[in-house]
């Protein structure tokens, strides 16, 4: 762990994996919720940091964040969310051979899997989600898609995610949903937030041979 004052009043804290950001975070959050963190505007983890903004004293709250023992994040700990997919997607053949199994295997290994949010970004309500084993993950496509279709579920590497409204992406897609993902009206807003698990189910019909 490696912590940088930012400005007057802001501190960044590195770290080595996604686990260790994730646990940070929800420790954060705990320790927000129990008035022992102090003064604190925001939360932001990302791939390997947590941005603390809006606090009183970094460098004093620098020296109190390394003292501490914070524990690994226990699977079962935040909020979870069911989206259903339709598995529709133009890549889902790709993925499956990347795979080395059959299309219509795709489903069940995606339902099988509980994803995370780990960190959101790119548009507002997308959610970078981890969680598919290592031998799932898949390359970004070698020509991105000018235009992907809001609800698209799809793969990049160690991440899924479903693009919250029609954006260019070059993101492996292998479904959609009809799951509104940002609604400003709501609260809160984006429907993936950082510590929220993610299950995903197919719908009836969904999938291919």
């Amino acid at each position: 762990m490696r912590t940088l004052v930012v400005g007057g009043a802001a501190l960044l804290v590195e770290l080595d994996s996604a686990d260790e950001v994730a646990a940070l975070h929800a420790e954060l959050l705990r320790r927000r919720d129990a008035g022992e963190l102090g003064p604190v505007r925001d939360l932001v983890p990302a791939a390997r940091t947590v941005l603390l903004d809006g606090v009183q004293d970094p460098a004093a709250l620098a020296a109190r964040i390394a003292r501490w023992r914070v524990p690994p994040l226990a699977a079962t700990q935040g909020p979870q969310v069911t989206v259903p997919v339709r598995y529709d997607g133009p890549d889902l053949v790709e993925v499956a051979r990347v795979w080395g199994v059959a299309p219509r295997e795709v489903p069940g290994i995606v339902a099988a899997t509980e994803f995370r949010v780990a960190f959101c970004g790119f548009a507002p309500g997308f959610g970078y989600l981890t969680g598919l084993p290592e031998r799932f993950h898949v390359p970004r496509r070698a020509t991105p898609r000018t235009a992907v279709p809001a609800g698209s579920l799809a793969l990049a590497g160690e991440y899924a995610g479903v693009y919250p409204r029609s954006s260019p992406g070059g993101w492996q897609l292998i479904g959609s949903t009809d799951a509104v993902l940002w609604d400003p009206r709501r609260e809160p807003a984006a429907l993936f937030a950082p510590g929220v698990r993610v299950r995903f189910t197919a719908e009836e019909g969904g999938g291919r041979g």
